[in-house]
């Protein structure tokens, strides 16, 4: 027995002051907390006691070096000694995993008492059972409920009412609720609702609400308006654990198939606590002896619970609790070091809303379908006994020889492959565990993917996973591969690779490679085990061959993207500047550098290119090359600057200008309504100062830039921005006239911003004749380079640029502009990623796993699962099976394939079909059409074997590692009805 300390970064009860926040590191959490709640748990002290699997899984004192090496700023220490009171007083938070309830009363009693109080966690996992209780204190403030952005509106009209009717523009839907906090900004005409005063919302509608408030007397509403929620903070009242056990109140549901189960489990986890107490052990695995005493104890509790009494006590349910009572197994903790980690996050900052207070799970549905003997459940003197004592050794046996294949060994995969590693699957010389990954390490990952260390950056994901995994248990055979799965890699992942698998888990962050995988899965009538979280947020999906239907089956609509011409000219939002300046930053440095070298590299080959275009989009890529290498090319650091300094002017200035001379404030749409009315927003030109910081630093950041894609030398004081403004205050800028006539694209529908002219054929030919002129002038071998975004260096000078213009955008429209870390999220597309849902997920997937090991369970046993931590919601339900097609006596699904086995003609495969009650029409392989009944020619090919017409017809390529040919056949009933069959299978050797 012993404890494990864990200080983040110290400045918690001891008074250091805090640490650095580590923002490269810490990307990804700090999207999620953000930096407030990230200096609260770097100033926390934290207690963990209890070092069984689920103490482990949170933090364990046997394990405090490896645990060192997760993160050097959290000091972490252990603490063997017998634990007293005095040992709480120093914690925030302490978290016990194994306790009994008498001293359970004793610590809590005092840690709820204490002043001020200590959040007391108790968590324990009991085979496929597990339970966690919290008790914050008398009186809790939650900071922040949900975690979630404060939702907002743009307002089209208020009425003079009361209550007053808010309309807002349809261009997205509100998410306010009856009972939210609301305030006003921005509002003309009506501007007493511009006091900052909290309004309550009632009525609330997809785009409009009322609110408390008479306006009768306010001014007349005239035009604009953003309506914010405002979120409070919520105070909870806890109850102590002893009051709590005999009270508990609600319970936290996570399957409603088993809305009768969390009282049960309440009296299981009691009765099992009077066990140990009078025998000093768990119940024995598989020992009749010990299941009646165990039943004899908890009759005798409910009994005693004259309030709580259940009818009935489920025997079969409550001997299977008995039986595997002393095992952790590693997808429980998992899972549970999952949820008790994210409360201790909630108790040290206030971030989420904390469990209140007690949560119960089983995954019974996990055990073999088969009776268990009790001589299959005894131990052997093996790592895996306590799994053996829960599942008996035939499916251990099983999960040790199981050919296993794990696509990706990010946060997922990491976490997969430790649990699978502790698991024993593909842990035997029968077995075998591949694992994919093209990626390599970076620093960002370090936070959440544990089976990397600094040490590793820049190394092969799926090696340093790998080996890290083989450290766990010796005994894993696993195969790391640096290969993306994808059709270009079916060389490596081929028929028979596939063919050898017994399951396939997904550890992807993406929709296209989860599609990929979804379609080989189903293919090869494999099972997929699929996962992904976002933030606190986690989902589990089971794809069982002819069970379930499959991943693609059902997809989430596409994000919406804001119209072109509201990103380049209408910005009404923080993401549209940042969209608009990720976009001009791949467009001058990457982009028309490339676009540079293309012409360099063969003039006459680029010119021949231009001239075929010959549209707008060809002349606008000239315009684009011809500024990079006119005469006043970035030659020296001025040179840069001067550049940088006009594209200020450029964007920021006369853009603006020309936008508002053709559109004034006063324009009028073809319908005679306000042009700039709601959403858009009216903008002003900016006037450049170099007394204005973030002026200065738009500058130096594009300077450095331009000068490292051109190759100029970068000098010592580029960073000095008094010498900086020195230099910009010399340069002459062009007084801007606005020009008549320029078309502004205003159609939202609109894909393309560059508008055909006439002109463009004679435009392009005199850009042709001055980059031939220009390209005598350049030194020879003279290229640019390329430079590609990379968000996660912060002295790289990329999101310098990229917040700088779009917080300069912003200030154009009168939009609240962001800093350099939430402009990364936005503009790298960073996905909020937290350990605490990935730990969660992994575990919930691996209960899934024990089931399609062993086999034979019906689609009621499976699992999907949709969880929130923050919230904290967890929702399981039982996988959609897939859909049936019939035609007469047979029947399919998405997953059946039709096999035809031989090498067959033409004639012999229509008449195969014929078999069946079924007319082939045609017959298509890939893209090429093999046969068509209308066509007499094709007649000529029946006699032909099906794979030698694909080869000749088709120019279907077919490898020597190939043994088939898929087909896809139309065909039609005896009533010249189309029968959708399933993809058809030749295997012609």
């Amino acid at each position: 027995r012993g404890e494990t300390e864990g200080a983040g970064g110290s400045g918690g009860r001891n008074g250091a002051a805090p640490r650095e926040i580590d923002e490269d590191l810490h990307s990804r959490q700090l999207a999620v907390y953000g930096r407030e709640t990230m200096r609260r748990l770097f100033a926390s002290d934290v207690l963990v006691s209890g070092l069984n699997g689920l103490g482990a899984e949170i933090g364990a004192a046997a394990c405090v070096a490896k645990l060192q090496e997760l993160n050097n700023a959290v000091l972490i220490s252990a603490l063997t000694e017998e634990l007293t009171m005095e040992h709480l007083s120093k914690f925030q938070a302490v978290v016990f995993t194994d306790i009994g309830l008498d001293k359970a009363y004793e610590f809590d009693y005092y840690c709820h008492n204490h002043q001020p109080p200590i959040s007391f966690i108790k968590s324990e996992v009991c085979g496929l059972f597990g339970s966690v209780f919290c008790d914050f204190g008398p009186k809790f403030t939650v900071l922040d409920v949900d975690g979630e952005d404060p939702h907002t509106g743009i307002i089209a009209s208020i009425s003079n009412d009361n209550p007053a009717l808010i309309s807002c523009v349809d261009d997205e839907r509100l998410e306010f609720q009856d009972g939210d906090l609301v305030v006003f900004s921005e509002v003309h005409g009506m501007t007493e609702l511009n006091d900052g005063k909290p309004r309550k919302v009632k009525n609330a509608r997809p785009f409009s609400f009322s609110i408390e408030e008479d306006t009768s007397n306010f001014g007349i509403y005239v035009k604009g308006g953003i309506v914010t929620q405002v979120k409070e903070p919520k105070v909870l009242c806890f109850k102590a654990l002893r009051d709590a056990m005999t009270d508990p109140g609600e319970f936290l549901l996570s399957d409603f198939s088993k809305f009768e189960r969390p009282p049960v489990l309440h009296l299981a986890f009691q009765a099992l606590d009077k066990f140990k107490k009078d025998h000093g052990r768990c119940p024995a695995a598989g020992c009749e002896e010990d299941a009646q005493s165990f039943l004899k104890i908890a009759a005798a509790i409910n009994e005693a619970s004259a309030d709580r009494k259940l009818d009935t006590i489920d025997e079969k349910l409550f001997r299977q609790f008995a039986s595997g009572s002393r095992a952790v197994l590693n997808p429980m903790a998992a899972m549970f070091g999952g949820i008790v980690g994210q409360e201790v996050v909630k108790a040290c900052s206030g971030k989420f809303h904390p469990l209140n207070q007690f949560f119960y799970f089983d995954s019974v549905e996990s055990l073999p379908t088969y009776p268990l003997e009790p001589q299959d459940l005894k131990p052997s003197n093996s790592r895996y006994d306590a799994q053996v004592s829960v599942f008996g050794s035939k499916l251990q046996k099983k999960m040790e020889e199981a050919n296993t294949f794990v696509v990706g060994s990010g946060a997922l995969g990491c976490e997969f492959l430790k649990n699978l590693a502790l698991m024993g699957v593909s842990c035997s010389s029968k077995g075998k565990l591949t694992i994919t990954d093209d990626d390599i390490i970076e620093k960002s990952n370090l936070s959440r993917q544990f089976l990397f260390r600094d040490w590793n950056i820049g190394q092969a994901k799926s090696t340093v996973a790998a080996t890290a995994a083989n450290a766990i248990n010796p005994s894993l055979y696993i195969d790391a591969l640096q290969n993306r799965a994808c059709p270009d890699t079916e060389n490596v992942f081929h028929d028979t690779f596939w063919e050898g698998l017994d399951v396939v888990i997904n550890a992807l962050d993406n929709v296209n490679a989860r599609m990929y995988m979804d379609m080989r899965c189903l293919y090869f009538q494999k099972p997929l085990l699929e996962s992904g979280t976002l933030g606190a947020k986690c989902n589990t999906q089971m794809v069982i061959p002819h069970l379930t239907e499959n991943y693609g089956a059902s997809r989430d609509p596409p994000e919406k993207q804001a119209p072109m011409c509201t990103v380049h000219s209408f910005p009404h939002n923080i993401d549209h500047c940042l969209t608009w300046a990720r976009s001009e930053f791949e467009g001058l440095l990457e982009k028309t550098p490339n676009e540079v070298n293309s012409f360099l590299s063969n003039p006459a080959q680029y010119a021949a290119a231009m001239r075929k275009a010959g549209d707008a989009q060809a002349r606008e890529l000239l315009e684009r090359v011809s500024e990079c290498l006119n005469k006043d090319r970035c030659s020296t650091f001025d040179d840069c600057i001067s550049w940088a300094r006009l594209k200020f002017e450029d964007y920021f200035s006369n853009r603006v200008k020309q936008l508002t001379f053709t559109f004034p404030e006063d324009a009028a749409t073809s319908m005679g309504a306000p042009f700039w009315s709601a959403p858009k927003r009216f903008p002003r030109a900016l006037q450049f100062s170099a007394a204005d910081q973030s002026h200065l630093n738009f500058i130096m950041s594009a300077s450095i830039l331009r000068a490292e894609s051109f190759g100029v030398a970068i000098p010592e004081w580029a960073k000095n921005t008094s010498k900086l403004a020195d230099v910009v205050q010399k340069i002459i800028v062009p007084t801007f006239e606005p020009k008549q006539g320029v078309n502004i694209v205003t159609d939202e529908k609109a894909s393309n911003l560059s508008s055909t002219s006439v002109d463009d054929v004679a435009v392009i030919e005199d850009l042709l004749a001055k980059l031939q002129e220009y390209a005598k002038r350049l030194p020879p071998g003279f290229q640019m380079k390329p430079i590609q975004f990379e968000k996660d260096d912060d002295t790289n000078f990329h999101m310098d640029l990229i917040s700088g213009l779009a917080n300069m955008r912003a200030r154009n429209y009168s939009i609240p502009e962001v800093d350099k870390l939430k402009a990364k999220f936005i503009a790298g597309r960073i996905i909020p990623a937290i350990a605490t849902s990935t730990a969660m997920a992994t575990g919930l997937v691996c209960l899934e796993l024990y089931k399609v090991m062993a086999g034979e369970h019906p689609v009621e046993d499976y699992r999907n699962t949709f969880a929130n931590l923050a919230l904290p919601l967890f929702s399981m339900a039982e996988p959609v099976p897939p859909k049936v097609m019939k035609h007469k006596e047979t029947s399919w699904t998405v997953w059946d394939r039709w096999s035809v086995q031989g090498n067959l003609t033409l004639a012999e495969l229509l008449q195969w079909f014929a078999d069946k009650g079924l007319t082939a029409y045609s017959i298509s392989c890939g893209t090429s059409l093999l046969y068509n009944n209308m066509f007499a020619r094709h007649k000529d090919r029946l006699p032909k074997k099906v794979v030698d017409v694909a080869r000749e017809v088709g120019k279907v390529d077919v490898p020597e590692y190939r043994r088939h040919l898929d087909i896809g056949v139309a065909c039609e009933d005896e009533d010249e009805n189309d029968v959708d069959i399933p993809l058809v299978s030749v295997y012609f050797r």
